[in-house]
């Protein structure tokens, strides 16, 4: 939900920037109405009104590219004695340190998003999701790649300080380019953004109703309650995206540190030999991650105040080693996190059990029943999966049987 939050602000955060850039005007009137409509739409409609703008989004994506290449290619008139000065085509020990930073942080991101889940589980097969994955990370790669080289089309065409320092606006340099460009050109990608964003806010106002009613209250509580309190975090996410100074890629990078360390803990929770890891240690390990970040900033430099700033991704553009560190600590100290825990864990219960003259059956494979019992049988998953139907007349305490 954390990870939801942030990426809400991170899309109003961008469309406020893009409006300001774009019109000079003030972004905030725009992000009220486009919350406003999407908290309308989504609470009549739910999470089925979000695949109707998805695809909606898919046709102005696509739109947008093509009109934005062809003005781009058109208008914008590459110096070349611009290139070599620029120091673009040099390796850097940032672009080096990305090739490991970004894999893990969109990776790990994308494991941890609701909306990407939802939109697994709603495929009606297998094959069904395969041809949409592929198709979509098709087209991913396609407009990616256009879109990135547009920071690298701004420099060599304008020169690295006519916007200011680059850090200052790279995240946006396909906005700035576009701003070059005919007023008509500029009306039409200002509405296909705000369209854009809509799309993508109102699936993450789904995502975070549906986790917050199935995961935090266990379906317990009225969904118009739910949405009621998402509308309200609204206010904040608002007011976080107008006053933060930072760019959308720190926004999104301060949310991959949670996913880089809760992931790789979760994904062992998939292997089959490690069945006596828990949910407690499972939370622990992501908690710990965070919490190594923190460690390993303060070591680095020297400070605790900069060991919270690293966290927040304040070093991205500082030339050191700390941005890196960070997504080593995030998954290796999860897992380290994991690993005490689950060990401190089995201790206490192993201490327990001695002391009140029980069995330890901490690393009993645990039993799953795999159909619902009829008249007295059930059928349980046995060594290797296999499952064995057997009678069960409660003589263990109703444990169930072992196989």
């Amino acid at each position: 939900m954390i990870t939801m939050f942030l990426y809400m602000v991170a899309e109003l955060s961008a469309v406020n920037s893009v409006i300001n850039l774009l019109t000079g005007l003030n972004g905030l009137p725009a992000l009220i109405v486009e919350v406003v409509v999407t908290t309308i739409y989504t609470s009549l409609g739910g999470f089925r009104v979000s695949f109707v703008t998805d695809n909606i989004q898919g046709a102005l994506v696509l739109c947008l590219i093509i009109i934005c290449t062809i003005s781009i290619g058109t208008k914008s008139h590459i110096d070349t004695s611009l290139i070599e000065p620029s120091g673009l085509t040099r390796a850097t020990l940032l672009g080096w340190k990305l090739l490991y930073i970004l894999p893990v942080a969109i990776s790990t991101n994308f494991m941890f998003l609701s909306p990407f889940w939802m939109r697994s589980f709603a495929s009606r097969t297998d094959k069904d999701l395969y041809i949409g994955s592929a198709i979509a990370g098709t087209w991913i790669f396609v407009i990616l790649t256009v879109t990135g080289f547009t920071g690298i089309i701004a420099v060599w065409a304008h020169g690295v300080d006519k916007w200011g320092p680059v850090s200052e606006w790279s995240s946006v340099a396909f906005f700035y380019l576009i701003a070059e460009l005919p007023a008509w050109v500029v009306g039409l990608v200002l509405l296909m953004v705000v369209a854009l964003s809509t799309a993508v806010f109102d699936s993450l106002q789904s995502a975070l109703i549906s986790t917050a009613s199935n995961d935090l209250f266990r379906n317990k509580l009225p969904l118009i309650y739910i949405r009621a309190g998402v509308a309200i975090l609204t206010i904040p996410v608002i007011v976080v995206a107008i006053k933060a100074d930072a760019s959308v890629l720190q926004i999104f990078l301060i949310s991959d540190i949670v996913s880089a360390a809760a992931i790789p803990a979760l994904l062992l929770g998939l292997v089959d030999s490690l069945y006596f890891l828990d949910g407690l240690d499972v939370i622990i390990a992501g908690c710990g991650g965070i919490l190594s970040v923190f460690i390993f900033g303060t070591i680095y430099y020297g400070n605790a105040k900069a060991g919270g700033e690293l966290i927040a991704m304040k070093t991205l553009y500082v030339d050191d080693w700390g941005v890196f560190g960070a997504y080593v600590a995030a998954p290796v100290g999860g897992l380290l996190f994991l690993f005490g825990s689950c060990a401190i864990r089995l201790a206490g219960l192993w201490i327990f059990a001695k002391v009140k003259g029980r069995r330890f059956d901490g690393l009993d494979r645990p039993i799953r029943k795999v159909q619902t019992p009829t008249e007295g049988e059930v059928a349980v998953e046995g060594e290797g999966g296999n499952v064995d139907p057997r009678i069960y007349d409660g003589s263990d305490g109703g444990k169930g049987v072992r196989a």
